[in-house]
């Protein structure tokens, strides 16, 4: 069997999953390259793909495709194009951003209770702040998007005595959350929080679901964290809710075009914390085990981990 390997960080891929490979005693030959002119000769030799979506959606635009295709990427919008074949096998990263997304979002949520871009001011200005910080304990946190992202960061925070709080594409029950409600009450759940955690993946469904009428139910004291996906926020509704202090700040890593353009009104808004779509790295380590495990899975006919259903875009 041949596998490409389409990522910048190819040479390491190939390192770590021969290692892999070898102890497993799987026969595989492995290719790699990041360069766009030889990336089709390569995959057209090749009948499983292992890569980022931003190198290979391209190949599958000019008509060559894959038995079946890993994306290293949680997110696999590009690959769902209406141009674009879907007739192959699909999977997206899963299992591997849990630790590195829940470290960002307690990183943002600490540094709001410690005060510190307050600190860093008074610093600034030579000023001793007497102003006490708070504690995460007790605080509301209500996390939009409770798979397997969401799960991962809910059971990280458990352990700094938050309540916990989800939202679904239905109503479930699901530890270690005291209630997951279904999407349509999120504005209920959202007008309840203190920490209000974007982490849901772009589907139809997911589009502009932060709107001025939703960010108006917001507690002037909340926080909202935005790592899923840009399309989720209408970028003036936030920055006109935070001009009118509904709410105390905002921490975005997704945008809905990327890298945001110069003149972009994130760029000034007030209390708005951009952070360059760097929540969750993914981590070669990582990925390669998750890929030799799906590898095992592929060649035995089974369901892959983060097996995507094209009719439902996820």
């Amino acid at each position: 069997m041949r596998v490409l390997i389409a990522e910048r960080s190819h040479a390491e891929y190939r390192q770590r999953l021969n290692q892999l490979l070898n102890a497993s005693s799987q026969a595989v030959e492995l290719v790699g390259s990041d360069d766009a002119q030889c990336l089709p000769a390569l995959a057209a030799e090749c009948q499983v793909w292992l890569g980022q979506p931003d190198l290979l959606v391209d190949l599958l635009g000019k008509g060559i495709k894959p038995q079946w295709l890993q994306s290293t990427w949680a997110g696999i919008t590009p690959f769902m194009a209406s141009e674009l074949p879907r007739d192959y096998l699909l999977s997206r990263a899963v299992g591997i951003f849990g630790q590195v997304m829940a470290e960002y979002v307690l990183c943002h949520m600490l540094a709001h209770e410690r005060q510190l871009w307050a600190q860093q001011a008074a610093q600034a200005e030579q000023h001793w702040r007497p102003d006490l910080p708070h504690s995460l304990a007790g605080r509301r946190v209500l996390i939009v998007g409770c798979g397997d992202i969401g799960h991962s960061v809910a059971l990280f925070l458990a352990a700094f005595g938050v309540e916990l709080y989800g939202i679904a594409s239905q109503a479930r029950q699901q530890g270690p959350f005291t209630e997951v409600a279904a999407i349509s009450e999120l504005p209920r759940m959202a007008a309840q929080a203190d920490y209000l955690i974007n982490l849901l993946p772009d589907t139809p469904a997911t589009h502009d679901i932060y709107h001025a009428e939703l960010l108006a139910q917001l507690k002037p004291s909340a926080v909202f964290i935005n790592a899923g996906r840009g399309v989720a926020v209408v970028d003036a509704d936030l920055v006109s809710a935070l001009q009118a202090d509904q709410l105390a700040a905002a921490v975005i890593d997704v945008c809905r075009v990327e890298p945001l353009p110069a003149g972009h009104m994130f760029w000034t808004a007030p209390r708005l914390l951009l952070t360059g779509h760097s929540s969750a790295p993914t981590q070669p380590a990582l990925m390669a085990q998750l890929f030799v495990s799906n590898l095992q899975r592929f060649m035995a006919g089974q369901v892959l981990q983060g097996q995507v259903d094209f009719t439902r875009d996820y």
